[in-house]
């Protein structure tokens, strides 16, 4: 039986690790707490398996799993929530700025008070203004997408019951709203814990451009929470809002036509008023998303597993 499961991602980390695995290894024998280290190497191009390698040999508690090359980081934490066995998982990054000591409370969230997923919020931040400000204009935006009342979505401090990681799928770039997916999944209960930020010690940021993305993956979260697995839901209710109001309009021509022969009221062909081609449109338009949510019915109901990674290299424990 293990208490806590420690999922920590890594890249480029080979100052920080020592540090961070005897700051873990002592809060935890502090509280009492069997434990499982898990150590994500994803891709590292410096010496950071070395470190690590040694780190497993000489404790116990110390998993690791090194990725042949870098997929990013949701793919870390998926992989070390397949090998998580805890009661409780703790996930945080590598770079010494979560802090251990708040894993106590953490856990004692999610055991004593019921919570599914805990997450943290670094109300004072140790990091640059350049950083800080998009940060708050991307969390208010994911509140009002999302409707989840949390500060800060993408703080690598988080605490989940074991049922909770064994219930979600993380993939492409979705870590940053992890919430997001255990609410759709049926994990409701989502708490927030003001926790400790500290400024970084060894390396240099990962914060890059790039991070801009997560405003296309909240909107691809948004959709796949509503309807990734009833795509029919949207795409063939617009596909019949469309074709009826096509059939409508055509119907309306043609009846107007019917009647001004009856009335011998001279009148164009049908075809040379732009409404019948409009009418058309929408039929043809209609049809395609009714299609398209045919076919992605059919292949959420028999999708296979993506999430392949390569693992390079692992160290395994007998439990």
């Amino acid at each position: 039986m293990i208490d806590i499961s420690i999922v920590v991602p890594l890249f480029n980390e080979e100052e920080s690790l020592p540090e961070l695995s005897q700051w873990i290894a002592r809060v935890m024998s502090l509280n009492k707490f069997s434990y499982q280290l898990i150590l994500v190497d994803d891709g590292s191009t410096d010496s950071s398996w070395s470190v690590v390698e040694k780190l497993a040999e000489t404790t116990s508690s110390i998993e690791a799993i090194k990725f042949r090359r870098n997929y990013g980081k949701a793919a870390a934490l998926q992989v070390g929530f397949n090998a998580a066995k805890g009661d409780v998982v703790i996930t945080m990054d590598a770079d010494l700025q979560d802090s251990p000591e708040e894993i106590p409370a953490l856990y004692n969230m999610v055991m004593k008070e019921g919570y599914d997923l805990v997450s943290g919020w670094k109300k004072k931040r140790h990091d640059p203004i350049s950083k800080r400000w998009p940060s708050k204009i991307y969390n208010r935006l994911v509140r009002m997408v999302t409707g989840i009342k949390l500060h800060d979505f993408n703080c690598g401090l988080k605490a989940y019951s074991l049922a909770t990681v064994k219930g979600i799928e993380v993939y492409g770039d979705m870590h940053r709203y992890i919430p997001v997916i255990a609410k759709a999944s049926g994990f409701k209960r989502i708490g927030e814990k003001v926790v400790q930020h500290q400024a970084r010690k060894f390396g240099v940021s990962k914060f890059g451009v790039g991070r801009a993305r997560g405003m296309f993956d909240l909107l691809t979260i948004s959709f796949m929470s509503k309807f990734g697995k009833k795509p029919m839901h949207l795409f063939g209710t617009l596909g019949f809002l469309m074709t009826f109001i096509g059939f409508v309009a055509a119907a309306y021509l043609g009846a107007l036509k019917l009647y001004s022969v009856a009335q011998n009221i001279p009148s164009k062909l049908v075809t040379d008023s732009p409404y019948f081609y409009i009418a058309l449109a929408c039929m043809i338009i209609g049809t395609q998303l009714f299609l398209a949510g045919f076919l992605g019915e059919m292949l959420s109901r028999n999708s296979i597993d993506s999430n392949n990674y390569l693992i390079e290299k692992e160290t395994k424990k007998n439990v």
